[in-house]
């Protein structure tokens, strides 16, 4: 069977093979360990702000610093893509 000029088959790449699946895996996977840590740690704590010294949910503590973390990836990330981004001048 003959094909057409105007047809163009692509390569079907298996999902797990695709750059952005490989990328945020590793992400997703390590979110949901650290979900499912940071929910079952549910007692209350004293925490030192400085000077002043909260009591609040310990997971409420441990999803601030988790949100933290992840900000402070995305930016790392964002700009080393945008340093390597710019070619010679």
């Amino acid at each position: 069977m003959a094909q057409t000029a105007g047809t163009h088959h692509k390569a079907h790449t298996p999902f797990f093979s695709r750059p952005a699946v490989r990328r945020l895996t590793p992400f997703v996977l390590t979110s949901a360990i650290a979900m499912i840590f940071i929910f079952e740690n549910r007692a209350s704590t004293e925490i030192r702000l400085l000077v002043p010294v909260v009591t609040m949910p310990l997971w409420g503590a441990l999803l601030i610093a988790w949100g933290l973390g992840v900000l402070a990836c995305t930016f790392t990330v964002r700009r080393r893509s945008h340093r390597h981004a710019r070619g010679p001048t």
